[in-house]
């Protein structure tokens, strides 16, 4: 099975010799997999120590607050946060860490955190010359997040910022690609074949990751059916509901191919999403949507 998944992605490629270079590296990424070596590349690792404290059952407020403060930048961008508006809606300031993290709550320290290592990242030396492209899938990322957000605290009973990490989390495979194709240039000669590779390949590297880092398992699924259409559930919509209908919009802006996804997407129809309704919500949110993204920066 993998041996006709490498086959298939590679043969995208237009050319002989994009073919070998595409073979080569999805052959790496499922080495990479299935020896469970993935680690993304060049990602701050205040992102591993936040999720270990905030895993930590022995950790207090205080012990949190000090692992965030060593970080200035994160710290800026919690209190930030804390004083957006869409998670500040009644315009109460906060000035101080703590304040800022018991406001938010351990999920959006999380975002945060996973918010402020992207924009390190984004400055990465190895990556020069991939600022367009890192652009592109951390815009997508935010309004997947934003979205998702939307869609929980509206729609569901799921918490709107457990919603709003996984929605960030899940372009975090599409990252990894990235960042190891940026040692192999020529894959971005052939858009399709490239699209080929990620499409293929992101879920799987982005489960694999999460594991790493120690997400709820509730997270990870969502991220791994996030484009499963077809997927049917028992009881009321769930976070996996939630994060694929955020997917959905945030890639779908032609009105007759919404129309078409949302009539064969299951799990919108859980959520009681017909095309007029997505398109209502996504005029109504607006504000909200814009307010998440200044927050996330």
């Amino acid at each position: 099975m993998q041996v006709q998944l490498l086959e298939s992605t590679a043969s995208r490629a237009t050319g002989a010799a994009e073919r070998d270079v595409a073979f080569t590296f999805v052959q790496a990424l499922a080495a990479e997999l299935s020896g469970g070596r993935v680690e993304l590349p060049g990602f701050p690792h205040i992102v591993v120590r936040i999720q270990r404290v905030l895993n930590d059952e022995q950790a207090d407020a205080a012990r949190i607050v000090r692992v965030i403060g060593g970080e200035p930048v994160l710290a800026t961008q919690l209190v930030r946060m804390a004083n957006s508006a869409a998670l500040n809606p009644q315009a109460v300031p906060v000035t101080d860490l703590r304040s800022a993290v018991t406001r938010v709550g351990l999920d959006s320290v999380r975002t945060a955190t996973i918010a402020c290592a992207m924009r390190q990242l984004r400055n990465a030396p190895t990556l020069r010359g991939l600022e367009s492209q890192l652009g592109v899938l951390w815009r997508r990322c935010v309004q997947v997040a934003s979205l998702s957000f939307v869609i929980a605290r509206r729609l569901t009973q799921v918490i709107a910022d457990t919603a709003l990490l996984a929605g960030l989390l899940q372009g975090v495979g599409r990252l990894y690609i990235l960042t190891r194709a940026s040692r192999h240039r020529s894959l971005f000669h052939d858009a399709a074949a490239y699209q080929a590779i990620e499409r293929a390949w992101h879920r799987s590297i982005a489960v694999a990751l999460l594991e790493n880092w120690g997400m709820a398992e509730e997270i990870v699924h969502a991220v791994q059916e996030s484009e499963n259409y077809e997927r049917e559930s028992r009881g009321p919509p769930g976070l996996a509901d939630v994060l694929l209908a955020g997917t959905l919009l945030a890639d779908i802006g032609d009105p007759v191919a919404l129309e078409e996804v949302v009539r064969a997407a299951k799990p919108l129809q859980r959520l009681g999403l017909d095309p007029q309704a997505c398109q209502m919500l996504l005029e109504e949110s607006t504000q909200e949507v814009n307010a998440l993204r200044e927050a996330l920066g």
